[in-house]
């Protein structure tokens, strides 16, 4: 037999580990898991949880366990549910008297300190060791742990919404807020990597240039929410009408583009147009546009020459009658 023992890990050692871990993890799931793993080895309790309160679910949630089988956690989150249970007046903010902790096991609430006043994020429980209640010492550790739980679901909280707050600025900053689609730097960003694209590669570019046919009148006889309603409409069917290689993007008041790889762009533009015929009409006016198409490098070898035959081939459509496109530079007409 041996008489080498293990040697005893104090709970302020298994505590600064979990910190240091804790600062390390970013999987939330995973942090809470090792952080109970290590409360069960530093108070002797049988098992603990930490269940969560999600402002966007209704109810507690099961968010870790550690020293149970699942089941057994599936089992404590149903009963937890009920009102009248120590962990869900814990989590209402009750003191643990008035919760009826029972001397077998302790609830502690997340608590983080929000603007000034306090926050429930959740509850610890921990179950006592096995014949005896916890004593003072494992209490205060555990209520270090329950502190160390709420600080990593703040932290994982407020990275989430900081994450969608730049996911939403990196939005903003690319589309046109009223209608979703490019704006008029992204159009162009993208415009110049097509055309360096194709240059390289010897293909074509189709650039398309659409106008929504008297929407000046438009606003001035419906006013401009219905105008921006038209607007967001046709944002839908150039969304809709468009291949997946294709980046359509609003770049004026009612002037839209279309980028699209390739010698397609006639086609698309055909298929736009027959998708406008199909909406509404707005004060007593069917809504239309017109469309001029410009190639690389036929009509053009830069963004600014292309943008300016798609242009002269729009003002060419226009003049036509509404509803129709026009190719650059051989002014031939189509019907919408």
């Amino acid at each position: 037999m041996s008489d080498v023992t293990e040697p005893v890990r104090d709970p302020l050692t298994i505590l600064t580990a979990a910190a240091a871990d804790l600062a390390r993890t970013a999987d939330l799931d995973l942090a809470l898991e090792r952080l109970l793993r290590c409360a069960v080895e530093a108070t002797g309790a049988t098992d603990a949880t930490v269940f969560l309160q999600d402002p966007d679910r209704l109810g507690l949630q099961l968010a870790a366990f550690a020293g149970m089988a699942p089941d057994a956690a599936d089992r404590l989150a149903t009963a937890a549910a009920d009102a009248g249970h120590p962990i869900a007046k814990i989590a209402r903010g009750e003191p643990a008297e008035e919760a009826g902790a029972a001397g077998d096991a302790l609830a502690l609430p997340l608590v983080v300190d929000t603007g000034g006043s306090e926050v429930i994020l959740g509850v610890l429980n921990a179950s006592a060791p096995v014949g005896r209640p916890f004593e003072p010492g494992e209490r205060a550790v555990l209520g270090a742990f329950a502190d160390l739980a709420a600080l990593g679901i703040d932290r994982a909280r407020l990275s989430a919404t900081a994450t969608e707050r730049s996911d939403w600025f990196e939005r903003m900053a690319h589309t046109d807020p009223l209608t979703g689609l490019a704006n008029e730097r992204t159009v162009g960003r993208i415009l110049e990597l097509e055309l360096a694209r194709a240059a390289r590669q010897d293909t074509e570019v189709s650039i398309v240039m659409f106008d929504i046919d008297g929407f000046q009148a438009t606003n001035r006889e419906a006013g401009h929410q219905a105008g921006d309603d038209v607007l967001r409409r046709v944002a839908a069917v150039l969304a809709e009408s468009v291949r997946l290689v294709d980046t359509v993007g609003r770049i004026g008041g009612d002037e839209f583009v279309l980028i699209a790889p390739g010698s397609a762009g006639l086609t698309v533009a055909r298929r736009v147009l027959d998708g406008i015929v199909s909406l509404p009409a707005v004060a007593g006016r069917a809504v239309t546009v017109s469309a001029g198409v410009a190639r690389f490098p036929t009509d053009g070898t830069d963004a600014d020459s292309l943008i300016e035959a798609a242009t002269a081939a729009l003002a060419q459509a226009q003049s036509d009658g509404p509803g129709r496109a026009v190719v650059s530079p051989t002014g031939e007409a189509n019907p919408g």
